[in-house]
């Protein structure tokens, strides 16, 4: 276990049993909440680069003219 796990089980330790259950229940969305956030970062990461190129290329196409204003009724 690392020190801030540590830390947290220790304090969570450290209560009276009720009072644990009703932290781990504030818990859990908390925690719950970090991992969606985790795991779209992981996400985006890998798409970065993809998404620079692709704007990039856009770039080039508006500069030179070839790039149409976007209909959104065709969408």
């Amino acid at each position: 276990m690392d020190c801030v796990s540590e830390t947290i089980t220790k304090m969570i330790e450290s209560l009276p049993k009720s009072v644990q259950e009703r932290v781990l229940e504030e818990i859990k969305p908390i925690i719950s909440e970090a991992l969606d956030e985790a795991e779209w970062q992981m996400e985006f990461e890998g798409s970065q680069e993809n998404l620079v190129s692709i704007a990039r290329k856009v770039k080039r196409e508006i500069k030179a003219g070839r790039a149409e204003p976007m209909d959104y009724e065709k969408l």
